[in-house]
C-alpha cells in the first residue's frame, strides 16, 4: 500500500503544482514582471509550490558543447548499447582529438544519472566519457526479470567489453563496491578489457569505518524489517506494474531528513531571492531541486542485497563477497591503478570507508595506489562544484593520463 498511497497523493497534487509551474513561467516571461515587487512575490510563491512535487523521469543532460583548446566543440549523446535496465550513453564530441576513454558509473540510489551532470561537464574536456544511464524500474516490465547486485556487477563487465580495452572506470558513491568487484573478477580472469585505472569516489567499501547515520540505520533493523516496511509494488498504470521496488520517494525523504533544516532554508532562500529579483542565485537553487526531486525507484532485490551485503554484513571488506557463485578476490587486481577520493565533511560516506579499498588491493604496487581527502566538502562536493573542478578533478585527470 505504500506506493499506492504515495501515488494517490501525487495525483492529487499534480493539478495545483502544474498550474503553479505555468503561472511562474508566464510571470518570468512578462516584460514588466521583474520591475513589480507584487508580481515577483507571486512568481516566487508559484515556483516554490511547483517544486513541491516529485518527478519520475530522467531530466535531460543538456550538454550541447564543450570548450577544448579554446574552441567550442559540439557534444552529441549517443547510445552505445542498452539493456532493459540501463543504457550505456556516450557524450560524443564532434571533431575532438582522441583522448582517454572513461566509463563513469553512476549510482543507483534514488536519483538518475543526471545527478552527475556536473561531473560529466568537467570530464569531457579531456576525456571520451561514457555513463551508465540507469532506467527507472517502475518503467521496466516484469518480463525482463530481476536486477540485483550480481546483475549490476555483470552490467559493468558487459559494458567494459562493449567499449573494448583501455577504458578507465570512475565510480561514484554506492556503485564503488560493484565496480571494485567487477574489476577484481576481470583481473582474476586475465580479461583484456580490465581497466587501466579505477577511481572510487565517496563509496562504502567498508561501512564499518566511522559509521554515519546511514550506516547506523542499516544496522538498527534486521533485513526482514527493511523488506516488510520499505518495499512496495509498482502500481498497475506503469510499465513495471507489480514489480517489487524500494520507492525513490522513500530514499529522498530519508536523505532530506538528515539535513531537513538546510533544505527548508534553501527553499526559503529561493522564495526570498526570487521576490527580490536576485535571479542568478535563485536559478541555481531551483535547478538543484528540480534535479534533486527527480527520483527513480530501485528494484527490491538490488536494494535489499545492497543493504545486506554492503551495510550489514560488509562482505567485500571481509573477503567474503560472492558474485554469480564466484568468490571475489580483490588481491587479483595487479594491473589497474587505484585512486580513492573522500570528502572531509561527508555525512553519507565517512572518511576511511572508501580508503579501505587501498588495503583490499594489496597486490598493487605502492605507486599504483593513491588516496585523496578533499577538505571542506561533503558528499556531493567530492564530484560536483568548485573544489571538485579545481582540486579533485586535476588529480583524477592526472591518474588517468598516467595510466594510459
Amino acid at each position: 500500500m505504500l506506493y499506492q498511497a504515495y501515488q494517490t497523493y501525487a495525483d492529487m497534487m499534480q493539478p495545483a503544482c502544474s498550474l503553479a509551474d505555468i503561472a511562474a513561467t508566464l510571470l518570468a516571461g512578462y516584460p514588466r514582471g521583474d520591475h513589480s515587487e507584487p508580481l515577483r512575490t507571486v512568481r516566487a510563491a508559484c515556483e516554490v509550490l511547483a517544486l513541491a512535487r516529485l518527478t519520475h523521469y530522467r531530466p535531460p543532460f543538456a550538454i550541447h558543447s564543450v570548450k577544448i583548446r579554446g574552441e567550442h566543440v559540439p557534444v552529441v549523446e549517443e547510445i552505445v548499447t542498452r539493456t532493459p535496465f540501463c543504457t550505456l550513453l556516450r557524450f560524443r564530441r564532434e571533431g575532438a582529438p582522441q583522448q582517454p576513454r572513461v566509463l563513469l558509473v553512476a549510482p543507483m540510489s534514488g536519483h538518475f544519472a543526471t545527478l552527475l551532470r556536473g561531473t560529466v561537464e568537467t570530464m569531457i574536456r579531456d576525456h571520451d566519457v561514457y555513463i551508465t544511464d540507469w532506467h527507472n524500474p517502475r518503467d521496466v516490465s516484469l518480463i525482463h526479470g530481476r536486477f540485483g547486485f550480481d546483475e549490476f556487477v555483470q552490467h559493468l563487465i558487459t559494458f567494459l567489453h562493449a567499449l573494448g580495452g583501455n577504458t578507465h572506470v570512475v565510480a561514484v558513491c554506492q556503485p564503488t563496491v560493484a565496480a571494485l568487484a567487477a574489476v577484481a573478477l576481470m583481473a582474476e580472469d586475465g580479461d583484456p578489457a580490465q581497466p587501466p585505472s579505477l577511481t572510487l569516489m565517496a563509496g562504502p567499501i567498508d561501512a564499518r569505518v566511522n559509521p554515519t547515520k546511514v550506516n547506523e540505520l542499516a544496522m538498527s533493523r534486521p533485513i526482514e524489517w527493511f523488506e516488510s516496511t520499505l518495499i512496495g509494488y509498482v502500481p498497475f498504470r506503469f510499465a513495471g506494474a507489480m514489480r517489487r521496488v524500494y520507492p525513490g520517494f522513500v530514499q529522498l525523504i530519508a536523505f532530506m531528513s538528515m539535513n531537513r533544516e538546510r533544505h527548508e532554508q534553501a527553499l526559503r532562500d529561493l522564495y526570498a531571492l526570487r521576490a527580490r529579483g536576485e535571479h542568478d542565485q535563485a536559478d541555481a537553487i531551483q535547478a538543484f531541486y528540480t534535479e534533486y526531486f527527480a527520483t527513480m525507484d530501485l528494484t527490491a532485490e538490488f536494494y535489499l542485497e545492497t543493504v545486506s551485503l554492503v551495510f550489514q554484513r560488509f562482505v567485500l571488506a571481509q573477503g567474503l563477497l560472492d558474485v554469480g557463485g564466484r568468490r571475489v578476490s580483490t588481491h587479483a587486481i595487479r594491473r589497474t591503478t587505484l585512486l580513492t577520493v573522500e570528502g572531509e565533511r561527508d555525512d553519507i560516506c565517512a572518511i576511511g570507508q572508501t580508503m579501505a579499498a587501498q588495503d583490499l588491493c594489496a597486490s598493487l604496487r605502492p605507486y599504483m595506489r593513491m588516496h585523496h581527502i578533499q577538505t571542506g566538502v561533503g558528499h556531493y562536493g567530492v564530484f560536483n562544484g568548485k573544489r571538485w573542478e579545481s582540486q579533485v578533478y586535476p588529480l583524477l585527470r592526472e591518474t588517468i593520463h598516467m595510466s594510459e
